[in-house]
Order: C-alpha cells, then sequence, then structure tokens
C-alpha cells in the first residue's frame, strides 16, 4: 500500500511516504523540536511535497492518507487533520485516522538498544495545564486505552500495577524524574523515540479502517483550554 503519513499531536511536524515496496522517505523532526515552538502552518505541506517529491509517487498513485489525530496539541491537530482532510478531497484518496500515541510507542520499536529488554512501552505526550496524554502499549496490544492524567497520577498507577515500562514523548521527558522515581525508563532527551514518527503513522495506516472525511475528528479526551464565552 502507498501510503502518505502526517503527524501534528506535538509540537514537531512529521510526514512520511510509505511506498508498496517498504520504501520510506521520511521528513522526521529532531527531538530538539518537541522544546521549541510549533509551526504547523509552515512547515508541514513543504514536507509532506518533499517527501512525496522523494518518493516518485505522483498524488493519484496514493491509496491512502494516514494522519493522526491525537490526543495532542488542539491546534496542531486542528491543522494536520484539516490538511489531510482537504488533500483526500482534492485527491479522491482515501482517509485513515490514526492514534498518535500508538504511533509514538510503534517508532521505539525500529531504534535498537532502546528496545533490547521489551519491556512495555509507555507513550507520553504533553497536555500542558501539568498533564499528560499517556497510552501502555505492549508490542501491538494496547494495555492501557488513552488517558489523561498528572504525572503524580500516573507514577501512582505505575507503581500499583508493578511495571517498569519504557516511557517515550515530550511528555516523559517533562516528569522525567516522577516517571523514573516510579520505576519507569525515560531515554535521554535527544533520543528519536520521543518524536512522533510519519513512518508509524503509515505502518500503523495498513491496519487503520478507513474513514470519510467529515468522520476524521481530533481526538481531544479533555475539553479544549479556550472556551466560549457566555453571556
Amino acid at each position: 500500500m502507498r501510503v502518505l503519513g502526517i503527524d501534528t499531536a506535538t509540537a514537531a511536524s512529521a510526514a512520511c511516504v510509505l511506498r508498496s515496496d517498504g520504501s520510506a522517505f521520511e521528513v522526521e523532526p529532531a527531538a530538539s523540536r518537541l522544546a521549541e515552538p510549533p509551526a504547523h502552518a509552515s512547515e508541514l505541506m513543504p514536507a509532506v511535497v518533499r517527501c512525496l517529491d522523494e518518493s516518485g509517487l505522483d498524488w493519484g498513485e496514493l491509496d491512502a492518507i494516514a494522519v493522526g489525530v491525537g490526543p495532542g496539541m488542539f491546534t496542531g491537530l486542528r491543522i494536520g487533520i484539516a490538511t489531510a482532510r482537504g488533500l483526500a478531497a482534492a485527491t479522491e484518496v482515501e482517509l485513515r485516522p490514526v492514534s498518535s500515541l500508538a504511533a509514538l510507542a510503534a517508532g521505539v520499536d525500529g531504534l535498537g538498544a532502546e528496545r533490547d529488554d521489551l519491556r512495555p512501552v509507555l507513550a507520553l505526550i504533553d497536555a500542558r495545564r501539568g498533564e499528560v496524554f499517556a497510552a501502555l502499549h505492549d508490542g501491538p496490544d494496547t494495555v492501557w486505552e488513552p488517558f489523561v492524567a498528572a504525572p503524580e497520577a500516573l507514577a501512582e498507577r505505575i507503581e500499583a500495577e508493578g511495571i517498569s515500562p519504557l516511557a517515550v514523548g515530550d511528555g516523559a521527558v517533562r516528569f522525567q524524574d516522577v516517571l523514573e522515581a516510579a520505576g519507569a525508563a525515560v531515554p535521554e532527551a535527544g533520543s528519536r523515540s520521543h518524536v512522533v514518527r510519519g513512518r508509524s503513522i503509515c505502518r500503523l495506516a495498513a491496519t487503520a479502517a478507513p474513514a470519510s472525511i467529515e468522520a476524521v475528528l481530533p481526538r481531544y479526551i479533555r475539553l479544549p483550554d479556550a472556551k466560549p464565552r457566555t453571556a
């Protein structure tokens, strides 16, 4: 399957084109990008065009467009999903929503030493307000469905279940001390394991169900920071 995959759940923009022969053409953001201001509006489409050009495919040759639907940063998700929906409508290519947390966890599998012990992966995206979006994965299995929690509550859950997961993502970096005290392992801040990769979005799309354009929406989990004014 020939897939374009994008994700904007964090401050970084990720894109990849995966060809049917398994070749991947990817713009993978540096882990340092997670701590910088987001620039999805200016970064995402150039990354998409670059991946497509390097793959040698035309828009009409794609079988699917896959997009990370979160949970994650509200503005970033809106930009990424709106872009994916617009491209799917313009090209008449099917659209496949993918969990950004699942893609974050899946990206660890190809990173060598960080997966030598095969411990479960705790994917954490910074939710702001002193919280994280979290999900626990053991290989292809989702052990904990996505939820939002304060790091202290997450640490209590880790200790209560007696697990020692590998915690990855910008949320893991931000709350490293709390997580490590609870028994989790956190790779160094510059590790590639903390980035949601477009390649992982593409690979997960193979088992994701296609959805209508109107049905592909951000998975916020909690209410947005901005609330409408009341009289």
